[in-house]
């Protein structure tokens, strides 16, 4: 798979409560499937979605408290690769954002962060562990 590029969205990933609801909804009228990836630490799978085989074109993670506290509703948030997310971030914060968490680390994946931008929409940023093209 390519590198993204600086500034593209790179992934989606849906934020649930009702997991098993989710994928029965969206392998009825989507077609996908999906296989899990162990969280471990007691923790529910991290769940790739799939369209048309082997191809993941996104992640679902349920949302359990104190992470997700009641009020936090169920949510899709999206990805874009950055070059520095911890740049980034600064960046962000210098221009209006607010960083709601992060920058941390994902063992295998990257480092990113969850900005909430001047406008009260959130985002994540990603630095890919392959880095950027």
């Amino acid at each position: 798979m390519p590198k993204p590029r600086h500034g593209e969205f790179m992934w989606n990933e849906l934020m649930t409560r009702d997991d098993d609801r989710a994928l029965d909804f969206f392998g009825k009228v989507l077609g996908w499937t999906h296989s899990d990836w162990p969280m471990g630490d007691g923790k529910a799978p991290y769940r790739l979605l799939k369209c048309g085989g082997d191809k993941s074109v996104a992640g679902m993670m349920k949302m359990t408290e104190p992470e997700f506290p009641p009020q936090v509703p169920p949510h899709w948030m999206s990805y874009i690769a950055v070059d520095n997310v911890d740049k980034r971030a600064e960046l962000a914060k210098q221009h209006g954002g607010q960083i709601v968490h992060g920058p941390m680390d994902i063992p295998q994946v990257g480092r990113f962060c969850i900005v909430c931008d001047p406008t009260g929409a959130m985002v994540a940023f990603m630095t890919p562990q392959g880095g950027t093209a």
